[in-house]
């Protein structure tokens, strides 16, 4: 069995690589082999790739390296992120777990959810101000309504007789709600994490580009301005990379934590 997964794992690795590939090869077909774009209109991949690595050493034309604009935007999506997280998961579990905290929660909510997380930014600014904690709670509120919403789904998902089995051995509410509910709902909490995780990233960016003084938002912004759209390209790049290995490193504590977790 671990055999066969090991080797579809390497197919799919193999896959991932060669379409990426070809994807590159594209590009650099379209603007430097063919010439069909300027690099005024779409720079070459040649042209990006040495972008990005002058970008890490250079502040111009932005005030800031590539590696200074990373660590700002990580700083407030991970920050946002977690605290959604630390209010999310807890809410969505006892929202589904007692009809009374549901009852009174859920006007609220189910009004909070349907605004998209960058139509607050606006807001936080006028509140806090441009900086840090304004962009930190635009994340969070978009952070907490998928956690909510996908721990919620799971301890609703939890088999009746489950429960009934738990309640014949005795079980108080508290244990039937931790040793049953909470482990079986793990694979949905999880994946409301991902999905959390997507929705910081891109607010994240959207919330700098129009309250921000550092980050990629900030960088792209800045770019898009003067007319350099290789620095865009770099600033897309950067944030697809990013959020492709923050993915993988929640994928790897599923694995660890649920069983049955994806590979």
């Amino acid at each position: 069995m671990q055999k066969k997964q090991k080797i579809r794992l390497d197919r799919y690795l193999f896959i991932s690589v060669l379409s990426v590939c070809v994807g590159i090869f594209i590009w650099w077909l379209v603007t430097d082999g063919l010439g069909i774009f300027r690099s005024n209109v779409l720079p070459s991949p040649i042209k990006v790739f040495k972008t990005f690595l002058r970008k890490w050493v250079e502040t111009k034309p932005d005030g800031a390296t590539l590696f200074q604009h990373v660590f700002a935007s990580l700083q407030v999506a991970l920050g946002g992120y977690l605290i959604g997280a630390a209010i999310g998961i807890p809410l969505g579990i006892f929202m589904a777990w007692n009809d009374k905290i549901d009852m009174f929660v859920r006007p609220v909510f189910d009004l909070v959810r349907t605004i998209p997380g960058v139509a607050w930014t606006s807001v936080m600014v006028t509140l806090v101000g441009i900086g840090y904690m304004s962009k930190a709670l635009v994340i969070f509120i978009a952070a907490m309504v998928a956690m909510v919403i996908n721990s919620y789904s799971g301890i609703k998902q939890t088999k009746t007789v489950h429960l009934w089995v738990g309640q014949t051995f005795g079980a108080s509410n508290w244990d039937l709600l931790t040793k049953v509910a909470i482990p079986s709902a793990l694979p949905m909490i999880f994946t409301g994490l991902d999905v959390a995780l997507g929705s910081a990233w891109t607010t994240l960016v959207a919330a700098e580009l129009l309250a921000s003084t550092k980050g990629l938002g900030f960088m792209i912004q800045q770019a898009r301005g003067i007319f350099r759209l290789d620095i865009v390209i770099v600033g897309m790049v950067v944030i697809a990379i990013t959020g492709a290995i923050l993915s993988s490193i929640l994928r790897f504590f599923q694995r660890k934590f649920v069983k049955g977790g994806r590979m």
